[in-house]
């Protein structure tokens, strides 16, 4: 399990999953909270409304206990009490009816037509019997409430209405007035609006919360992941270059063992082989054949081993220098081939960090052996360029056929020499680039001033040191 993968599973999936079981808190708890509220909004304003038509009733009622109580049950008296009934309206939706016990309708001031109408068998969208209901109310008690449906003046329309209703029994009368309940329908989706959008407001915050705290763990986990990417990569690289110190080094004594040792030994052979044949020809005889062909087998052997040290680790790189050793190798690689080799410097050379001239004599090693089996090239030729403010510059072109250099790099078959020169210059402190198309390619490799000299001790693996970290 990778580090990313590690990060969700400890980190990230536990965060979700309990900012989703708060937001199914929040939101259930709101939910119910919300339902508690407008029950709680909806009795505190029944409980008013009754309160209010009660004192509506009360106040029509005590305007005619004068009236009432004079014992006067003459039609006069009735049509006075009638007439000021009427003129009690309050509001537009406001207003008293009156109706006999029978059913008949005896007053109405916001439905006149209704007056003088039997409406005892009239029934609402439920089919319930309105008049009936409000009659058998007020009868019970001296005076209820009813809730039914009927038409509201200011809106034409039918609407829930609660009505208090009272009974005045020498008249045979009930009288009432009531409130249309359609606002507190209103009210109540007013309120269902405002705890929604308070719920919305709330998951909203909890989805900014996750949203931050989603970003705080991934950036933390991205610069962990960042963190351990440069060290591991620091870490390769120290280790690529102690590899290639390594193999530079054993090439190196494996070169004076060669030179010191097995070279030595054959040049002995030699001597005391060429010393056999003047001793046999100053006694005149001839030398036998064997004696000749072990001589020059001495002396190819002896050739070959000079050639294997020289390439193990050239002694004019570290006695003379990288321009010596450069142009000793152009020389080898213009003799093994059919294509044509030209060095050329440029600048005042001054002495290079050891690791910079193994380097550079590496990949320009790498280049002439690309060049040999892949190029198919005439011509090449390198340049070597010191410059005391830039540092040390080499090129090496040719004009062969070229090669897909990101098709080379992403096949993991292939490429490693390429991969091997990139690494060489990252390792001292340099930059490689690399052009090829169809009859030109060219590698150059650069390297700071502060890299390559070799006064600026310890340089380059300051350079080297500091750019890890």
């Amino acid at each position: 399990m990778n580090l990313r993968t590690k990060i969700v599973a400890l980190a990230v999936a536990p965060l979700l999953v309990a900012l989703v079981l708060v937001a199914l808190a929040v939101r259930h708890q709101e939910h119910d909270l919300a339902q508690r509220e407008r029950a709680l909004i909806e009795r505190s304003y029944m409980a008013q409304r009754r309160s209010e038509l009660r004192s509506y009733v009360d106040l029509a009622v005590s305007n005619l206990l004068p009236l009432y109580e004079s014992g006067q049950d003459d039609e006069a008296t009735r049509a006075e009490a009638l007439r000021r009934l009427a003129a009690l309206n309050y509001g537009d939706d406001g207003y008293f009816f009156v109706y006999d016990l029978d059913g008949n309708s005896l007053m109405h001031s916001r439905q006149p037509e209704l007056v003088g109408k039997n409406l005892w068998d009239m029934r609402d969208s439920h089919g319930r019997f309105t008049i009936q209901e409000l009659i058998k109310g007020a009868k019970d008690n001296g005076g209820g409430y009813v809730e039914y449906e009927w038409r509201k003046p200011s809106s034409a329309q039918m609407a829930p209405k609660l009505g208090y209703v009272t009974a005045m029994p020498r008249w045979n009368w009930m009288v009432g007035t009531g409130l249309y309940l359609d606002d507190i329908q209103s009210t109540m989706d007013t309120l269902d609006r405002q705890m929604n959008a308070n719920v919305t407001a709330t998951l909203l915050w909890i989805a900014g919360i996750a949203a931050l705290c989603l970003g705080t763990v991934s950036a933390a986990g991205l610069l962990l992941n960042l963190s351990e990417h440069r060290t591991a990569e620091a870490k390769l690289r120290l280790l690529a270059r102690r590899v290639v110190q390594s193999q530079e080094e054993e090439r190196g004594h494996l070169a004076r063992e060669l030179h010191d040792g097995t070279s030595q030994t054959l040049v002995s052979a030699k001597l005391l082989i060429e010393s056999a044949v003047e001793q046999l020809d100053r006694q005149n005889h001839s030398p036998p054949p064997a004696l000749g062909k072990a001589l020059q087998r001495l002396n190819d052997s002896l050739v070959e081993v000079r050639r294997i040290s020289h390439r193990l680790r050239p002694a004019l790189l570290d006695t003379l220098g990288l321009p010596a050793a450069l142009e000793r190798l152009v020389d080898e690689f213009r003799e093994e081939g059919s294509v044509d080799a030209s060095m050329m410097i440029g600048g005042e050379a001054f002495e290079l960090q050891p690791e910079v001239k193994t380097a550079l004599f590496r990949l320009t090693q790498e280049a002439l052996t690309n060049v040999r089996k892949h190029a198919q090239a005439q011509r090449v030729s390198i340049e070597l360029n010191f410059d005391e403010e830039a540092g040390v510059r080499l090129e090496v072109s040719d004009d062969g056929t070229g090669f897909d250099i990101e098709a080379v790099q992403l096949d993991a078959r292939r490429g490693i020499g390429l991969r091997n020169m990139r690494e060489r210059m990252e390792a001292i402190g340099g930059k490689l680039v690399m052009c090829s198309n169809d009859g030109r390619t060219s590698i150059e490799a650069e390297v700071p001033v502060r890299n390559a000299r070799a006064d600026s001790a310890g340089a380059a693996r300051a350079a080297y040191v500091g750019a890890m970290g």
